[in-house]
């Protein structure tokens, strides 16, 4: 019997307009402008005749410039010229501003229009610029399914630059007739150079790891593919010429799947299950259990790119993960991120305290969110690096996730 596909959670449209202020979901943006009108004209009522303020109501208009809409703030500025010319005259005893200070206000209120106008056209800009770079964000970093091919997982992506919101890591769940198999990397720089080698290196394992039966031939897919974008783009004159990138290939050769649309298989769950591993310089990936955390003894190879410089067929190392086990693999904007005395991030001290300190959920989704926070607190909330934190272990069951869409934490 065909099992229903999960329905896909719906990500917020990233065009849609930001209300700078709401209270309890209402758009509250006319009310600093009303207290500021408000304000001047009680100050205006109670100071004496030879300290007139109500020419201050040119801030009226400029404030609802900063935080409301271009009608609003039209309706400002004339409401702060007709209160002006009411409140001008509402005391004939004392001294009178007079038309000069009205044409000040009326200025002020044309001006605030118009640069109310410009700040909305460049917030749309910016957002449009934003969908864009959200839209290449899915493309590279696609939504995965859960338990996709046998594997629980969890992932969190954090860019360093929060405007850009996308860089140069990557990682991927490909199932296949050969087994699951999956990959993160990390590529050397930052910018959209770095954004097409990680493009152009996902593709390459979407492909191989699908149709080659060995791990093996995988790693030497992606290397020569990260070779020839190199040579590319120093033959086409870009700087890219010393590019390279870390990765941390998985293969479970005993998942096995003949499915292509991306359901969930729920055949051999639980258990122990073998993992292939070839590293590429990357950080080595740990294990994680309620036992304690542990790093995998891997052969570290040379990254993808560099293989030139010693040429060797890639070395696999062989280890059995058991059903209580997570593989957490992290990019090096986790174990190089820095506090304010730029001590480093202590990963796996932290975890083997966080596991000592009472019993926490070695699952995915936990997990990479305990690292997450831990990052975050060590740094203070800056990032100087892209970070992905990305955790794995074989299903116990088929997850059934009515509204949610894949492993993918926010």
């Amino acid at each position: 019997m065909r099992m229903p596909m999960p329905r896909v959670r719906r990500e917020p449209d990233p065009v849609e307009r930001q209300q700078l202020l709401r209270l309890r979901g209402r758009d509250v943006a006319w009310l600093p402008p009303l207290v500021v009108l408000l304000g001047v004209l009680v100050i205006d009522w109670a100071t004496g005749g030879d300290f007139r303020v109500v020419s201050w109501l040119v801030l009226v208009p400029g404030a609802a410039a900063a935080v409301c809409g271009v009608w609003t703030t039209a309706l400002f500025a004339a409401l702060a010229m007709l209160l002006y010319i009411a409140g001008d005259n509402s005391w004939p005893h004392q001294d009178r501003t007079g038309l000069p200070d009205f044409i000040l206000v009326a200025l002020g209120g044309v001006l605030s229009v118009l640069a109310c106008a410009v700040r909305l056209r460049g917030q749309e800009r910016m957002l449009h610029m934003r969908a864009v770079v959200d839209t290449t964000r899915r493309i590279l970093l696609r939504q995965l399914p859960p338990d996709v091919g046998g594997l629980d997982h969890a992932e969190i992506y954090l860019a360093a630059d929060s405007e850009a919101r996308v860089g140069g890591d990557f990682y991927d769940i490909q199932p296949s007739p050969h087994g699951t198999r999956v990959v993160i990397g990390d590529v050397q720089g930052k910018g959209l150079a770095a954004v097409e080698a990680a493009s152009v290196l996902l593709g390459t394992f979407r492909e191989a790891a699908y149709y080659e039966p060995e791990p093996a031939t995988v790693a030497e897919r992606l290397e020569t593919r990260m070779v020839r974008h190199v040579r590319y783009c120093a033959h086409v004159g870009r700087d890219d010429a010393e590019r390279f990138a870390t990765a941390v290939l998985l293969d479970f050769p005993e998942l096995r799947s003949e499915r292509t649309d991306w359901g969930p298989d729920l055949t051999g769950l639980g258990g122990a299950v073998t993992v292939d591993v070839i590293n590429f310089g990357h950080e080595p990936p740990l294990l994680v259990s309620p036992d304690g955390v542990r790093a995998l003894p891997l052969r570290d190879g040379l990254p993808l790119g560099l293989g030139g410089l010693a040429p060797q067929a890639p070395r696999t190392a062989t280890v059995r993960l058991a059903a209580d086990e997570t593989l957490l693999l992290v990019t090096d904007g986790v174990t190089e991120a820095r506090d304010g005395d730029r001590a480093f991030f202590p990963l796996r001290e932290y975890l083997t305290r966080a596991l000592a300190d009472g019993p926490r959920a070695t699952d995915p989704e936990s997990l990479v969110r305990l690292v997450r926070d831990g990052v975050l607190a060590h740094t203070g909330g800056g990032l100087d690096d892209d970070t992905t934190i990305f955790a794995v272990r074989r299903a116990s069951k088929p997850v059934q996730r009515g509204t949610g869409g894949g492993g993918r934490v926010g």
